[in-house]
């Protein structure tokens, strides 16, 4: 059997990831494809258990470096149990973050944070690396706007409480890593319509299968979170 596909969605808060990846994974689907939806951190049961240690802010106090050991724990073990064996037996495997979001989130302070990060991330990922990674670009005061009304009455988790400057600066590495990897990433405008943004995206993902992607997969029951 072919390999699969591993397509990751990143961005900032209130992006619309989420959203785009359940329309794709439909679209997928009723073209006959074997989709297996899943997010970080998250996506195995080890990983989901460390979830919510991180979004809780329970890590912290102990700085970035072992919330970034955390991610990398949580991603190695959702490697090895999910996206692996999944893109092996040929599936297109969604994934709802993944290591854009290490180096942007516990790697963009610094130099040296970005090669302990990255370091890290190649231990974890083990040359599991996405063919497609669909950037979700948005303004970050929109973002945070729609963050507070997705969540409606529940506080606001580790990441998305943080202030505007340093989600602006977390959007502007995003670009970075874009254009640094241009073969890999393709930049969504994330300020759309919800319809324009699912046809850009679309777009981007059945060019990837024409050119690398499995052909005529019939669909199994399939995984997702």
């Amino acid at each position: 059997m072919a390999r699969g596909l591993f397509i990751t969605f990143e961005g900032g808060e209130g992006a619309g990831k989420s959203t785009q990846i359940q329309r794709l994974a439909v679209r997928l689907r009723r073209k006959g494809y074997d989709v297996v939806v899943t997010r970080e951190p998250g996506g195995s049961p080890g990983a989901e258990a460390l979830r919510h240690i991180i979004l809780s802010g329970a890590a912290e106090p102990f700085g970035p470096r072992m919330e970034a050991i955390l991610f990398a724990a949580a991603r190695s073990d959702h490697v090895e149990q999910v996206i692996r064996p999944a893109v092996k037996s040929g599936a297109i495997v969604l994934c709802d973050r993944f290591l854009d979001s290490s180096r942007v989130y516990q790697g963009a302070g610094s130099e040296t944070e970005l090669a302990f990060v990255n370091a890290l991330g190649r231990i974890a990922l083990n040359g599991m690396e996405p063919d497609l990674t669909l950037i979700f670009d948005l303004d970050s005061e929109v973002g945070l706007k729609r963050a507070t009304q997705r969540r409606g009455e529940e506080a606001a988790d580790r990441f998305e409480k943080e202030t505007l400057e340093i989600h602006q600066a977390r959007r502007a590495a995003f670009l970075a890593i874009a254009e640094q990897e241009p073969d890999r990433c393709v930049v969504i405008d994330a300020s759309a319509t919800e319809e324009e943004v699912e046809d850009k995206v679309t777009e981007a993902v059945f060019a990837m299968i024409e050119k690398h992607g499995p052909r005529g997969k019939r669909a199994r029951k399939v995984r997702s979170s």
